[in-house]
C-alpha cells in the first residue's frame, strides 16, 4: 500500500492533487479557531479604511470564502458594515472573485489528475460537467451539497468552462446576497426593514426557480431524444 502511493506520488498530477487536498485540510482545520469580529464593530472598521474599504471588503470576503469561510458569514458581515444594498454588491464581487480563484486552484492542481482517471460512469459525470451552461451552475449552486468554496475547487477539477461557472455562481449568490445583507443591515442599524432593499433577495430566488426548472426540463428532454 505504501508503495503504491509512493509510486502515485512521482507522478506530477498526483503530487499537485495532494496538494489541493492539503490545502482544504488546512483550510478546514484552521477554520474553527479563526477569531470572528463583533459584528457591531464592523461599521466603525469600515469607516477607518475611507475609500479602501470597498475594495477591502471584495478582496478580503473573497480571501474568506477561498479559505471555506460559509458565504453567510461573509454576506452578513458586509450587510452589517455597508448597508443592505451596497453590503450586497460588495459580497457578490466577493463571491465573483472567490469563484475565479477556487475554479483556477481546482484546475491548475486537480484537474489533470481527475482527467487521467475518470472512467465509466464518472467520465460522463465529468462529461456532463463540461456540457454545463449556466443554468447547471445555478443548479448545484442551489442545491445544499457543500461550501461556496468546497464547489468551487470541485468545479475546477471537471471538464467545466470557466464563463458559465462563474455567470451561474453570481446568479445563484443574488437571493441570499440580498438577504443576509438586509440582515446584517438591520444587526448594526435597529430599525424598520427596508423591504426594497431586501425585494432583489424574492426577485432573484425566483429567477433562481425559474432558471433551476428550464434546467431540469432541458435535461430532460436531452436524455429522452438519446433514449430513442
Amino acid at each position: 500500500m505504501i508503495g503504491a502511493v509512493r509510486r502515485l506520488l512521482r507522478q506530477p498530477s498526483a503530487r499537485r492533487f495532494a496538494l489541493l487536498l492539503l490545502l482544504l485540510a488546512a483550510f478546514a482545520a484552521v477554520l474553527p479557531v479563526l477569531t470572528r469580529p463583533e459584528v457591531t464593530q464592523l461599521p466603525r472598521l469600515a469607516d477607518s479604511l475611507g475609500p479602501y474599504a470597498p475594495v477591502a471588503a471584495v478582496f478580503g470576503g473573497a480571501l474568506l470564502l477561498v479559505a471555506l469561510v460559509p458565504r453567510t458569514f461573509v454576506t452578513l458581515a458586509s450587510g452589517a458594515a455597508f448597508g443592505p444594498v451596497e453590503g450586497a454588491a460588495y459580497a457578490l464581487g466577493a463571491a465573483l472573485l472567490a469563484a475565479a480563484i477556487g475554479f483556477a486552484v481546482g484546475r491548475g492542481l486537480g484537474r489533470e489528475f481527475v482527467a487521467e482517471r475518470v472512467r465509466g460512469r464518472l467520465a460522463r459525470l465529468d462529461g456532463w460537467f463540461a456540457r454545463q451552461s449556466v443554468l447547471g451552475v445555478v443548479t448545484v449552486r442551489l442545491l445544499p451539497i457543500a461550501g461556496f468554496g468546497l464547489v468551487s475547487y470541485g468545479y475546477g477539477t471537471t471538464g467545466a468552462r470557466v464563463l458559465p461557472f462563474l455567470v451561474g455562481s453570481v446568479v445563484a449568490s443574488v437571493p441570499t446576497a440580498f438577504g443576509y445583507a438586509a440582515i446584517g443591515a438591520a444587526v448594526t442599524s435597529p430599525g424598520p426593514v427596508n423591504w426594497y432593499a431586501a425585494a432583489p433577495a424574492a426577485l432573484g430566488l425566483v429567477a433562481s426557480v425559474v432558471l433551476a426548472y428550464r434546467w431540469w426540463r432541458a435535461e430532460r428532454r436531452r436524455r429522452t431524444e438519446a433514449a430513442r
